[in-house]
């Protein structure tokens, strides 16, 4: 309910217990004025019950009032009391709070039914609300990216390259990587692809055949002679090519798998290739050079970050939401899981409930003590001012009936 609501709500009870007041001062007026015509018993006990009723309506009203104002704004002692003793009401709320609601005895029980692991999953099972966590998720990441000092990544990628490659074994690298593509037959596709090339750039270079035909040729050989010679030669070396091109099990192809195989292991061996690649690190582990690839490399890595967690459809999103689905999946059915949780959740808010208890007294204590006076009148009332209507109510018709019931007694013993 808003405030606006709240105060139509008070508005309406103080107008029934002021008009059932007003209705009890025209009865007495009617009533008195028939007593002094002559009317019966009847006029002089309804008479009673609403002199009664206006006394009781006026003392339960200035009860009401004098809790929230000074009646009629006379400062009489002991009213208006919300607002004078509003420091010593939030000490005693305070205390109330923490020795009545903030102790082992009524947290533990209360703690025990928590399943937070069951309401987070539950939670977490709407698309909508994986949604919001992913567009969250990504909105904090990229914050992250953002804040992050590009100098200070660089620095640590440059001095972990220059540690890495300082261990790496870069002939071992090769030669195991030689080994293990002809092993699994990985260079099969690139002798196929040079064998097809060689074969088209021959076919397509028949004239520059033909002119290195004649150029090597004696003068007296005639030119038909030399282009027929050089249509064979293209011919047989296209053929010849397109032979291992086409044929997996050709004999060339054995010796490369062979040659290749057997320069794996002259690159464990071989001194020549050793100072090469000490050669290749030692270029590789430049400072300058280093911090360069390092900055190049965190810069793209940065952006493409940032470009995949700007749109909700991209490889890493949906990745990031596949670990998000599992994770729920997880959460959902495993029972041991759901039990760690529960049991961590619980004795930390009984832990921290107990470490603060202090301090949420102090909270609440200092906080009503601190509200503006009036204010803080103002929303007690909204609360708890139609109730205290009542109050008023109850008085007039009470305080009515034991005027009757006086009325009636000292008719009785006379």
């Amino acid at each position: 309910m808003t405030t606006e609501e709240k105060q139509k709500q008070l508005n309406r009870h103080k107008a029934i217990a002021t008009g059932l007041f007003v209705c009890m001062v025209l009865v007495y007026i009617a009533t008195l004025l028939l007593l002094k015509r002559g009317a019966g018993g009847w006029a002089s006990a309804v008479n009673a019950f609403s002199e009664a009723a206006m006394v009781g309506a006026l003392a339960d009203w200035f009860a009401v009032t004098a809790l929230f104002y000074h009646p009629l704004g006379i400062p009489i002692p002991h009213t208006n009391l919300i607002e004078n003793g509003k420091q010593r009401i939030g000490a005693n709320l305070g205390g109330f709070v923490v020795n009545n609601f903030l102790t082992p005895a009524n947290l533990r029980p209360y703690l025990d039914k928590l399943k937070p692991s069951g309401m987070l999953a539950n939670w977490l099972r709407s698309p909508s609300h994986q949604q919001v966590l992913l567009k969250e998720a990504s909105h904090l990441l990229t914050d992250i990216l953002g804040r992050v000092d590009d100098q200070m990544v660089t620095a640590f990628l440059t001095k972990q390259g220059t540690t890495i490659l300082s261990e790496i074994n870069l002939s071992k690298i090769l030669s195991s990587g030689v080994r293990f593509a002809v092993e699994h037959n990985e260079h099969e596709a690139a002798i196929t692809m040079l064998a097809g090339k060689i074969r088209g750039f021959i076919l397509e270079n028949e004239e520059l055949v033909r002119g290195r035909v004649k150029s090597e040729s004696y003068f007296f050989v005639p030119g038909f002679v030399n282009n027929k010679l050089a249509e064979k030669i293209t011919t047989g070396l296209a053929g010849y090519f397109k032979e291992i091109e086409e044929d997996k099990a050709h004999r060339l192809r054995q010796e490369i798998s062979q040659e290749l195989l057997a320069w794996s292991d002259r690159l464990l061996t071989d001194p020549e290739w050793e100072v090469k690649f000490q050669q290749l690190k030692a270029g590789l582990l430049a400072t300058d050079k280093l911090e360069e690839y390092a900055r190049t490399a965190w810069a793209k890595a940065k952006a493409t970050l940032i470009e995949e967690l700007s749109q909700p459809d991209t490889t890493l999103m949906r990745y990031i939401g596949t670990m998000l689905q599992e994770g729920v999946d997880t959460l959902a059915t495993d029972e041991a899981l759901q039990a760690k949780i529960d049991n961590w959740a619980r004795v930390q808010a009984y832990s921290a409930v107990l470490r603060y208890k202090d301090a949420a007294g102090e909270l609440i204590s200092g906080t009503v003590g601190n509200w503006p006076a009036r204010e803080l009148s103002q929303k007690l009332e909204l609360e708890v001012g139609k109730d205290l209507q009542y109050i008023r109510i109850n008085g007039t018709l009470v305080g009515g009936l034991v005027g009757l019931l006086i009325h009636l007694l000292t008719i009785w013993l006379d």
